[in-house]
Parts: C-alpha cells; structure tokens; sequence
C-alpha cells in the first residue's frame, strides 16, 4: 500500500481494498505500465489537437520528400496511376426510364457533354481533368487534404472555357489555416461548424501563404455548398487531414541519409589510395622544408623499383559498397510500404518471385488502392459530376426527357483503374467461366477491364458488321462458326435472313 492508502485504511478498509483491487486490474496489462524497456508512450490530445500541434510540420516533410527523395516521389507516381490512372475516373451515366430500364439516348447525352466539359474543367484552363484528378489525388495523399471552390453561374471578371457554366478552383490545403481560431464563432482550424459538427464556412486566405510577393493575414469565408474538402482522416471527429506518409516520414527520411552516406563511402573507397610504410619507425626521416612529396605513375604492367630501403607499399582497402545495403534497405522499404497502402514491389521497384507469390502480393496491395479509389470517388468526383450536371441542366444544355425517372437523373458508376492481369490467360479464362456460369455478366467483365459496357457494344456491333459487309471472317464472330456448324451451305438462318454460297451470311442481321 502506498502512504494514502496506510493512512486511510483504520478508517475506511473497504474503500482501500477497492482501490488496492483497481489498481492491480490496471497493472494486470503490462503493456500499459511504462518500464526501463517498454516507454507506453500514448497520445491523450483530441484528433484536431494534433493536428493542430503536428499538421503543418508533417505536411510540410511529406512534400520536401516528394521533391527530394527518389522513392516517395515513385511512391506517389504509382498512387497516381493506381487510385486514378491515365484516364482519371470514368463515369458512366446510369439514368432510368420510368420502366426501370437504362435511358441510353439521355445517357448518351450526358456523356458527350461531360467529355465536352473534361476537355477544361478547372478555372485557369491548363488541366484536362485526368490532370486535375491526378494533381487533387497527389495533392490530397501528400498533404493530407486538398480543397476547390465551385464557380457556378455568373461570376464577376470571369468567362467560363465551356458552354456549361460550371468550373473549378483547385487550392492547397495552406490557403485553409491551421492557426484560425474563433471558438466563440464555432471556427477551428479555419473550419466554422455548428453544434453538430456540420460544416457552415470555410475561412481561407486570399492568397498563398508561401507566395513571393507577401502574405497577408486576411482571410474570407466561404459557404460550405460551394467548397469541396478531400481529407485524409485517420480518427473520429477529425476536421483536417493528415498526409499518407505521417508513420513512415522518420523512417523514410533515414533512409535518405543512411544511402547518401553510403554513396559517400563507396565514392571513398573508389579513389584508389597507397602509402610507403617503414620498416621501423628509425628509419623514417621527415621530408625538408620545400621539398616534394614522393609520387608513382601507375601503368599497365609497370615494374616499380623506387623504395627505400625498409619500405613497403601499401593500400587502404576498401570495403564498399556494402554487402548488406540491400538487404537492410529492402527491409526498410517493406516497413514503407506497410505504412502507406502500397505494395513492397511497388515501392522497392522488384519483382521477383513466383507467380503465386506477385499475385498474392497484388490482390492484398489491390485492397489498399481500392479503398483510397472509393474515398477519392466519393469525396471528389461524386461531388463534382453531380454539381456539373445540376450546373447543365440548369443552364438548358443538358435537357431531361420526360420519360426520365427523376430519383435516377444523376445515378452513374464511377470506374477507376483495376487490377493488371499478371497471367492474361488463366484471367480471361476466368471470366469466360464466369460469365456462361451466369454468376457474371458482359458489363462487369467490361468494367474490370476498365472500359464503359456501352461504348464497346457500339464498338463490337460496327466493327462485326463492317466486317461481314466486307466478307471477313474472324474468330471473335461466333454467329458463323454456329450456322457453319448448324445448316447446310445454302440453307437459310432461323431468323430468316439470307446466307451466302459459302455458307456464311451475307452481312445483314
């Protein structure tokens, strides 16, 4: 017992039996009582105290290591390519008729002028949007968080680039300051929420605060409506983000400086270096004041015959570069790769090993970007297609049947970048089985291939019938391996349409 408990014991020992009982419950986790060998470091501060302690130095490592560090920069390359890919995020318009089926013609309609508009999205009108995806993307899992404000409508000294009075206004997560707070105002980290945590305004200064020319303090708001916040949040109640790499900077950092210092080494080690060792320490004479130091030219096959006597030649070994640099490298990459979403191969640039083991590694290391891919959708291009659309219809250049279920006018399927075949073979295989299973169908085999289901039947249905006009014959049309297998030369097809001489149909369907 410690001295309160002694003390109180006489008086109240069954209150100090519930505090001795307590307290040995506590001490039962042994992880949770700090020791010469375990520190229990813990972290007691809300999620926005921490960021607010920890945000602007994280974010600001995070993106010295994306300019300087050769494997955060492939690290964020591959998240790019992975979460949005080349062609950004495909959306393809599902609306319904009030039948419950897909209304192509209006489908049809808003595809061209969503291609129409992604030609120049953003409000400067240097970036299609795959760019501005992939920049928002980089810019969201660096950071922590990246922001835009929607211009709709008429906007004083700005003209549009498209016919769809609709743009963006991409912003780094520094124009939205930490340090603004106003709790009376229900403003925290330049957010403003009411008592149940919804957004109301954004407070963001007017400029850059890292820009050459000056930074003021001034700030303005904006209606939430009219901004979009993508944010890496890693707790409850979070209200900013925090960038992807936060458990791995020191790490990543270390690695930086245990290569470069390994370069140097090996650069040492490289420059050959000799020296004349003395027999005894008797017969060394030091060298006279102005005299020259003794030098060898080195040649293929020379035979040096310049010593004094007791001398002997000498060299410095070297021993870089170091045997066991990869080994404890690869290691440390691994630890990376834990940290960040990422796969080992991907990070490190190696691929070696079994097919089992690449696709083992491949499926798990999927998991990771498809979860960033649903957030990315969900926090950006949900958002943006949905306003875009309500923005065309609005402005008339975009008009909805009446035939249209209104509840479905903006239902659409958002496709990302999928996982690569490592064996095309056994994957097409696969799927076929799948599909004739009829636990699959056409369009899910298009979409994992990342192509719109409507776009290749358009395709498939002009390229087989250009090819029967022209009288090519190709594997991939099994309507003429059925009726070469099924009637006579010359008979007729079921449906009643004409077949040529040699057995084939004239083109016509």
């Amino acid at each position: 017992m410690n001295i309160i408990d002694r003390l109180i014991a006489p008086f109240a020992p069954g209150a100090v039996a519930q505090r001795l009982a307590a307290r040995r419950l506590i001490q039962a986790y042994e992880a949770a009582k700090p020791s010469r060998t375990h520190k229990a470091k813990g972290e007691p501060h809300s999620a926005d105290l921490a960021i607010s302690l920890a945000g602007k130095s994280l974010r600001e490592q995070a993106r010295w290591l994306d300019e300087n560090h050769d494997l955060v920069t492939g690290l964020f390359d591959r998240l790019e390519e992975r979460v949005v890919g080349g062609a950004g995020i495909g959306v393809e318009p599902l609306p319904l008729t009030l039948d419950g089926e897909v209304h192509l013609e209006f489908a049809a309609q808003i595809k061209s002028a969503w291609a129409e508009w992604s030609l120049r999205p953003e409000t400067s009108g240097e970036l299609s949007r795959p760019q501005m995806e992939r920049l928002v993307c980089r810019t969201w899992l660096r950071d922590g968080e990246a922001l835009a404000q929607k211009l709709r409508g008429r906007v004083a000294n700005y003209e549009y680039k498209t016919s769809i009075p609709f743009a963006l206004e991409l912003l780094e997560p520094d124009y939205l300051p930490l340090e603004y707070n106003d709790p009376s105002r229900g403003i925290l980290q330049g957010v403003e929420r009411d008592a149940w945590r919804r957004v109301r305004r954004y407070h963001l200064h007017k400029s850059h605060p890292g820009d050459m020319q000056g930074y003021y303090q001034d700030t303005k708001p904006v209606e939430a409506d009219r901004i979009i916040h993508i944010a890496y949040r890693k707790r409850l109640r979070q209200n900013r983000g925090v960038p992807l790499l936060h458990a791995v900077l020191i790490r990543l950092a270390e690695i930086k400086d245990y290569e470069e210092s390994e370069r140097v080494a090996a650069r040492i080690s490289a420059a050959l270096a000799m020296y004349i060792k003395k027999g005894v320490p008797d017969l060394y004479t030091a060298p006279k004041d102005g005299a020259e130091r003794r030098s060898f030219s080195i040649a293929p096959g020379m035979i040096f015959d310049g010593l004094e006597p007791g001398e002997d030649v000498g060299m410095i070994n070297s021993n870089r570069p170091n045997p066991f640099l990869e080994g404890f490298r690869n290691g440390q990459l691994r630890a990376v790769a834990a940290g960040t979403r990422s796969a080992y191969s991907t990070v490190a640039r190696s691929y070696d090993g079994t097919y089992s083991a690449q696709r083992q590694e491949l499926v798990e290391s999927q998991l990771g970007y498809d979860q960033l891919q649903h957030d990315f959708v969900d926090y950006w291009c949900r958002p943006v297609y949905r306003e875009w659309l309500s923005m065309a219809i609005a402005s008339r250049e975009i008009v909805v049947p009446g035939d249209v279920d209104p509840l479905t006018a903006y239902a659409a399927v958002y496709q990302g970048p999928v996982m690569p075949w490592i064996n095309p073979v056994h994957e097409a295989n696969a799927w076929e089985t799948l599909v004739e299973a009829g636990f699959s169908d056409e369009a899910e085999v298009a979409r994992a291939r990342g192509r719109n289901p409507q776009e290749l039947k358009r395709s498939r249905a002009a390229e087989i019938k250009t090819n029967r006009e022209q009288g090519l014959v190709f594997s991939s049309d099994a309507y003429h391996q059925y009726y070469s297998k099924q009637e006579a030369p010359n008979a007729q097809p079921q449906d009643g349409g004409a077949a040529g001489t040699d057995g084939s149909p004239d083109g016509d369907e």
